[in-house]
């Protein structure tokens, strides 16, 4: 899975517990009819992937949804979902690499002077 937007925050790399578990989050705002602020985790050696990139770039991340159950001290079951990031790009770098070349502006292309003149065409249909 995917989401597109424009980086609103990039925070800084978190450490937690005694085996050293790194967490670093990042919002995406979409860019849609309803704009959302989706927050990305990125974890372990994959906050590093964060590091170049600024509030305001256009981005796709490529994440994958987490899901957890937890029972709380008084025996209710909880349930909690994370979205996890695993790579992350430029989005004008898709669109220079697109599977469709760019199409040039029709006054490109020379007019048609007559477009039956010259024609032998003797095939029978």
């Amino acid at each position: 899975m995917e989401v597109q937007g424009r980086i609103k925050m990039v925070g800084e790399t978190q450490t937690f517990g005694s085996n050293g578990f790194r967490k670093r989050e990042i919002v995406v705002t979409t860019e849609e009819q309803y704009p959302q602020h989706i927050m990305v985790e990125f974890v372990q050696d994959k906050t590093d992937l964060l590091n170049s990139y600024k509030a305001g770039q256009q981005v796709k991340i490529s994440i994958n949804l987490r899901g957890r159950e937890w029972v709380n001290p008084q025996g209710e079951t909880k349930y909690f979902n994370s979205i996890q990031g695993w790579r992350i790009e430029a989005a004008q770098a898709e669109a220079a690499s697109g599977d469709m070349p760019p199409v040039p502006p029709t006054e490109a292309f020379e007019p048609v002077k007559d477009l039956n003149e010259g024609d032998n065409d003797d095939l029978p249909f």
